[in-house]
């Protein structure tokens, strides 16, 4: 039995949980959030807590069970509270700008960098170095923020690049001269 599968989630003030025969619906302060539910898979609402259970004991219900459960708990937490990634941009010369829909990077190339911003994301931009990106979908939040890093990766030997806030850069010594 899968011990992520068997916690029970425990649903906030605030937040509806509908479901159809495959889709379940979060629905909360934030947003809405949808999913489609695995055949083998049953998701229950009981007094202030939502059950994931597996039907059959197939390899396939077994191995989605945690699976399911997560997603559901993140679908509850993005609904009330949501979720935020923090970018860091270093280097000389190097800032971030956005304008409604698009986020504007000067990171060392001979033209700047501009990345359009999904529906359902925002991005706030503070002190032109620091970018935070938040939304309701956990998923899709971190998809965004990882590609606005794979557009400019902190290199090891100055540091300079787009790096996760907390995120530790192994430096490495440049090139000695022998004598």
């Amino acid at each position: 039995m899968s011990r992520i599968g068997k916690k029970p989630i425990s649903v906030p003030a605030g937040v509806k949980f509908v479901q159809d025969q495959t889709t379940l619906s979060v629905e909360g302060p934030r947003g809405k959030l949808s999913m489609e539910v695995p055949p083998d898979i049953e998701v229950t609402l009981e007094k202030e807590a939502i059950i994931v259970n597996r039907i059959s004991d197939s390899r396939k219900a077994r191995s989605y069970h945690g699976l399911v459960r997560t997603l559901v708990g993140n679908m509850v937490a993005g609904v009330s509270t949501g979720f935020e990634k923090v970018l860091e941009v270093s280097g000389v010369g190097y800032r971030a700008e956005t304008s409604s829909d698009r986020l504007r990077l000067v990171i060392g190339y001979s033209s700047p960098v501009e990345y359009i911003i999904p529906k359902g994301i925002t991005v706030k931009v503070d002190k032109l170095v620091n970018i935070a990106v938040s939304g309701i979908d956990k998923q899709l939040v971190g998809r965004v923020a990882a590609e606005i890093r794979a557009l400019r990766k902190p290199e090891p030997y100055k540091g300079k690049g787009i790096k996760y806030s907390g995120e530790y850069v192994r430096r490495k010594v440049g090139k000695s001269v022998g004598s």
